[in-house]
């Protein structure tokens, strides 16, 4: 059975895949996290460095202004939203989502050109501080939904 959360509890606010590469990001309610596929669905979710990729909710809003913009997360082009977690330097920490789903942060998801795109600005003001999110691979699956418990154990 997995470890409790840590004190840094957060939350669950959004889930999004897409079912093609560079095609638009799709909003659900709920998803299956798994070691095989990722969030399953999502184009991008083979086994790897890069299976799963969070985005802080707090980091998105600062990048937001510093951008000068007001998108939508779902900009981001991430997996899953996360409110209350503070993500930066957090590689080699585990992700705990709900009661069983675990994910190894591997590192700083760095934003593409696609961000300038999205708003002139916006890859400069993700690349600071960790703001573009970060990239997991799954440890333990299992069945995500939005509004589940989030806590971050630090790595060691």
């Amino acid at each position: 059975m997995p470890g409790p959360l840590s004190d840094h509890r957060g939350v669950v606010l959004g889930i999004a895949c897409r079912h093609v590469k560079r095609g638009p990001m799709r909003l659900l309610d709920q998803v299956e996290v798994s070691r095989a596929a990722g969030v399953v669905g999502d184009t991008r979710g083979r086994p790897g460095q890069r299976q799963v990729t969070v985005l802080s909710a707090q980091a998105w809003l600062e990048a937001c202004a510093l951008a000068g913009t007001d998108l939508p997360w779902l900009a981001r082009r991430a997996n899953l939203l996360v409110d209350g977690l503070d993500l930066r330097a957090s590689t080699g920490a585990i992700l705990r989502l709900g009661d069983d789903i675990e994910l190894l942060v591997t590192g700083e998801l760095d934003p593409c050109a696609r961000m300038d795109a999205a708003a002139p600005g916006l890859k400069v003001a993700l690349r600071d501080d960790w703001r573009g999110g970060v990239t997991c691979r799954v440890q333990r699956g299992g069945l995500l939904t939005v509004g589940a418990l989030a806590g971050l154990q630090p790595a060691g």
